[in-house]
């Protein structure tokens, strides 16, 4: 196993160095893209049985955006589904022999990060406006100014740290157990693995959601009807 501070470089486009991480990632955006749009292609009034399991996984997005903001799901469900199943995907890769996960690496966990950092920005001044999401860190008065930016900052660092280190820890545990026991004694951890990546996915995806919303403004709180009725809008996705 490989410091997490040292990339794999497997080929080199002028300046810049094509990592292994790099071409997992793009790997796995191209599967979503494909599967995303082969999934989708096709919606009917009277739904198959495919599409009645993503207008199910839909709507439990939705629930669980409502449920942990309060907000309705709409504008976010693109944003926090994608880096949901992306981060799932990414920590997943794990179990391909020979593929250490995107995740398991600084620059990526870095880059999810300052995503998460600047949709807060953008859903915040869509919201309301460059004035009203400034006016956000003086509250609840102009004295809690710097503290507001260096929380903004802050928090996201932490989610960085916390997705790093947890999927990180998995692929060292699943790696030394695999090479001083043999090939079947690892397979409980690895299925353990599984877990703690889809855990740590849902975990960031929550927190994303958290973060955004608390820039945001928020309406009255949709009604379970309401968010039950979102797999309808599949077809203007």
């Amino acid at each position: 196993m490989n410091s997490p501070l040292d990339s794999t470089v497997l080929f080199q486009l002028g300046p810049v160095q094509i990592t292994q991480a790099i071409v997992t990632t793009w790997v796995i955006m191209v599967i979503l893209v494909l599967g995303g749009f082969l999934l989708t292609r096709r919606l009917e009034l009277r739904p198959t049985r495919r599409q009645a399991a993503l207008e199910l996984m839909v709507a439990t997005l939705d629930i669980q955006i409502s449920e942990t903001t309060g907000a309705a799901p709409a504008p976010y469900r693109g944003f926090i589904g994608t880096l949901f199943v992306f981060i799932l995907v990414a920590n997943w890769s794990s179990l391909v022999p020979g593929i250490d996960p995107p995740t398991a690496r600084l620059e990526t966990d870095a880059g999810l990060a300052v995503l998460v950092f600047l949709s807060v920005i953008w859903f915040g001044i869509r919201q309301g406006g460059v004035g009203g999401w400034l006016k956000s860190f003086a509250a609840p008065n102009p004295v809690m100014i710097p503290l507001n930016i260096l929380q903004s900052l802050t928090r996201v660092f932490s989610m960085f740290v916390r997705l790093f280190g947890n999927v990180m820890s998995g692929v060292f545990v699943v790696g030394i157990v695999g090479s001083l026991a043999g090939l079947l004694v690892p397979i409980p951890l690895m299925a353990l693995d599984l877990l703690t990546g889809l855990v740590q996915a849902y975990i960031f995806a929550v927190l994303a959601m958290v973060f955004i919303t608390s820039a945001v403004e928020t309406g009255p709180r949709p009604s379970r009807k309401d968010i039950t009725d979102a797999p309808n809008t599949m077809k203007d996705t």
